[in-house]
């Protein structure tokens, strides 16, 4: 009974001690991967600190080293600076970056599908689509779209309801847009096709060039407080604000698969809640800031503010249907995201006529 005794005591004492060891490893090797520091690239189709736009990739990366106390770092690039500002998306794909910020209708050339998780025509507002994208399943249907290409999507912002654009000429009917050089992306200039105008595809930072020397006759960019600051008032006489090509403009940041499971688990919370910061800050600021903007363009700069007549709002609204059924018809996964989407844009309607609507008409 003694010697049992001795070998039970002796087994237990082993024990704890290859416990103990294993509980030394494992906190070892947690400290040691909490000290592991990661520098990351983050490439934009923006001007390098442009207001709004170019401003959420710089908070972010603000957000992320504050957060991690400096344990990940994201240096950031403008338009042009390491890639150009259309081929963000590959960048992050081929891993020549670990992040991008951009606009998913750029990529509709890749995936048809895309654009509806930028702007959809005559779609859902900034506070409809967050509410689907987190709430409605819109998010998992955006991964699973970009997952093929080893590249996380995540909401980076919201310019809220963009104006319709800057033009050299009235536009009194839909007549008027026939044979015009408009800059527009994503399904808004599939629609502008169907209405007889030339949609054309350009970076921001090409827009006024081709304004002042007469390449293009129309451009939509964002809104008061991004159209001031690029000085469009300078060439284009009339601003219109019709809003209807995009309702709320969602902007993207794009994680390398690969580069973000290589993060320790909190430092890829970290990545992810930082994004959703800059989501919502960025519709705060454009909110905050457009009216103010739009008054010194009307005030101080005499910009012609007008609206597209009923006539043109209505043709618009028809092609959008016809552009939006074609894209359904023809490709698999836009069917699937338009059915999610335009169910749930379905409900917030109803809702919204019988609170917010009521709402603005009785203040």
């Amino acid at each position: 009974m003694k010697k049992l005794l001795i070998k039970s005591f002796a087994l237990v004492a082993f024990s704890l001690f290859l416990t103990g060891c294993g509980e030394k490893e494992n906190t070892a090797s947690t400290v040691a991967e909490k000290a592991k520091s990661f520098e990351w690239k983050l490439v934009t189709s923006w001007p390098k600190n442009f207001p709004g736009l170019g401003m959420g990739p710089e908070k972010f990366a603000q957000y992320v080293d504050e957060m991690s106390g400096g344990r990940l770092t994201v240096k950031v690039y403008g338009s042009g600076e390491l890639v150009p500002g259309f081929e963000v998306f590959d960048a992050v794909s081929q891993g020549t970056a670990q992040m991008g910020h951009s606009g998913a209708y750029y990529w509709k050339g890749k995936m048809p599908a895309a654009p509806i998780f930028s702007a959809i025509p005559f779609g859902m507002t900034a506070t409809e689509f967050n509410a689907w994208l987190h709430y409605g399943g819109g998010l998992v249907l955006w991964q699973e779209l970009y997952q093929p290409f080893g590249v996380v999507p995540m909401a980076g912002g919201n310019s809220g309801a963009q104006f319709a654009g800057w033009f050299k000429k009235e536009i009194n009917s839909i007549e008027d847009l026939k044979g015009l050089k408009m800059r527009i992306p994503g399904l808004g200039g599939e629609v502008l096709k169907r209405a007889g105008a030339i949609p054309v595809t350009l970076t921001g930072g090409e827009i006024f060039s081709s304004l002042q020397s007469g390449a293009i006759d129309a451009s939509e960019w964002v809104g008061p407080y991004n159209d001031l600051a690029f000085g469009f008032h300078q060439v284009a006489e009339y601003y219109y604000s019709s809003v209807w090509h995009e309702t709320g403009t969602t902007l993207e940041f794009l994680v390398n698969e690969k580069a973000l499971k290589a993060l320790p688990k909190d430092l890829q919370k970290i990545v992810e809640i930082a994004a959703r910061a800059v989501n919502e800050d960025m519709l705060d600021e454009y909110n905050a800031r457009n009216n103010n903007a739009l008054k010194d363009l009307v005030e101080k700069h005499q910009v012609k503010l007008r609206q597209f007549p009923p006539e043109v709002m209505k043709a618009l609204k028809g092609y959008s249907e016809e552009v939006i059924a074609e894209q359904a018809q023809n490709d698999e996964s836009f069917a699937k995201i338009w059915s999610s989407y335009s169910e749930f844009l379905q409900s917030m309607r109803e809702y919204n006529d019988l609170t917010l609507k009521e709402y603005y008409k009785n203040r």
